[in-house]
């Protein structure tokens, strides 16, 4: 090579290094931009509603102790309108268009489904709240809220040794989370000596409202002389008229128990909560838990809001705990570069709002507790049974065949969201057809 090409390879070299450089300083200047994907209207505003106000509470905190870094938080709103596939269309502006950092959105799975191949495609990141049905790992998103172990089995356990319940109606609302839930509960109470024929299964639509004949068969189920209770993954709007209809049947908790997995103190806000006394809810997390951390938290929320009869819920510690993570490793990773941030995050400790800590394990679920509330006559919830620990989330079940012998380690060298233990191989996707 000559002296001449030398230099020319050289200077060609250095001015990539400096092009590089120079994108990757001025990715680290400006505000961190965090997209927010909540539903604002459709069927899933009552939940979702909240928790955009919960993201731009944390942000605005955040900001007002200096930002990250030297740097501003700004929020990007968008409204995916409980429209499943406007939810990737949405996801796609925030990233492609609006070049977010980060999103932190979604409550149900089949939203967060449409939205996982548009994060995997433009390497994003997505952290989800909301309690489901696990099966499912990936390394663009950060699962704060309950895998199955963290809420549905530990529910069916605290019904079967402390209420004796014996016959069990499986109530969802038809997607996938109920269905893959109840997949794995089904397995479970048949692997614990229940018969099939003391399982009744069903599933309605999004919005569901005439909850009459369904009720009349929950009732009638129940009237064979053994401890029955409800599992109910029903979400949205619809659990208001179908736990009226419940009490226009003259079914309370002392006969028919039901343990909800997705209604929470927001759920409960403003409606008539005297017939639903003594019902359950499974979360990691209630408003009435006693610990300093919940009631600044309250407050918090409380001033944010400006009404002392604001609420607070699951999904909300889940954000608060998954921003949190973010911020720390943002700080650990020294940048916001998503790869960076996807290194640095695992293994991060941040406070919950029960009094303890949340880790974020390599398989991007967290540690938490395990609460059952027994809903009271002011819409909160008196906890009746905790977990003595954190329990790790699994993001793969043991009671699906296929998914029994997955793990998911997103740390080097296995790297995978679904490592097959026996065959010692790599699935290579985020989630494998068992649903």
């Amino acid at each position: 090579m000559t002296i001449k090409k030398h230099l020319k390879t050289g200077f060609s070299a250095l001015a990539l290094s400096l092009t590089i450089s120079t994108a990757a300083t001025a990715a680290d200047e400006g505000p961190i931009k965090v997209g927010i994907l909540h539903s604002l209207s459709g069927t899933m505003a009552i939940s979702e509603s909240t928790l955009k106000d919960t993201m731009l509470m944390l942000i605005e905190k955040q900001n007002a102790e200096g930002g990250v870094m030297g740097r501003q938080l700004e929020p990007v709103v968008v409204d995916p309108a409980s429209n499943w596939p406007l939810f990737a269309e949405k996801a796609r502006e925030l990233l492609a268009k609006e070049k977010v950092d980060v999103i932190f959105g979604n409550w149900t799975s089949v939203s967060r489904k449409s939205v996982l191949p548009v994060v995997e495609e433009l390497n994003g990141l997505l952290f989800y709240p909301v309690q489901y049905e696990g099966e499912e790992s990936s390394e663009n998103v950060f699962y704060t809220g309950a895998a199955p172990n963290q809420q549905a089995i530990p529910a069916v356990d605290y019904l079967m040794n402390e209420v004796g319940v014996k016959r069990w109606v499986l109530a969802g609302t038809d997607y996938v989370y109920p269905r893959t839930t109840n997949k794995i509960l089904e397995t479970y109470l048949k692997d614990h000596g229940v018969a099939q024929e003391d399982i009744m299964i069903n599933y309605t639509p999004f919005g569901h409202s005439n909850w009459q004949s369904i009720v009349s068969d929950i009732k009638k189920f129940g009237s064979a002389g053994k401890k029955t209770a409800v599992v109910s993954t029903i979400n949205g709007d619809a659990n208001v008229p179908f736990y009226r209809e419940l009490a226009n049947q003259g079914i309370d908790a002392a006969d028919i128990p039901v343990v909800a997995f997705s209604v929470g103190e927001q759920e409960l806000s403003g409606i008539d909560t005297g017939p639903l006394v003594g019902h359950l809810a499974a979360w990691n997390y209630f408003m009435s838990v006693d610990a300093d951390a919940n009631y600044d938290f309250i407050d918090q929320w409380i001033e944010y809001t400006g009404k002392e009869d604001a609420v607070t819920n699951d999904p909300m510690e889940a954000h608060y705990i998954g921003f949190n993570m973010y911020i720390e490793a943002v700080k650990k990773a020294g940048t916001t570069d998503v790869d960076a941030v996807k290194d640095a995050i695992i293994g991060v400790s941040v406070p919950n709002l029960t009094g303890g800590y949340a880790t974020m394990m390599p398989n991007h679920h967290i540690t938490k507790p395990v609460l059952i509330g027994e809903i009271q006559d002011n819409g909160q919830f008196s906890v009746v049974w905790q977990t003595p620990s954190t329990v790790a989330g699994d993001a793969w079940s043991d009671f699906l065949p296929g998914s029994k012998d997955l793990i998911s380690d997103w740390r080097k060298p296995l790297f995978c969201g679904n490592y097959n233990v026996v065959e010692k191989t790599c699935g290579g996707k985020a989630e494998v057809a068992a649903q």
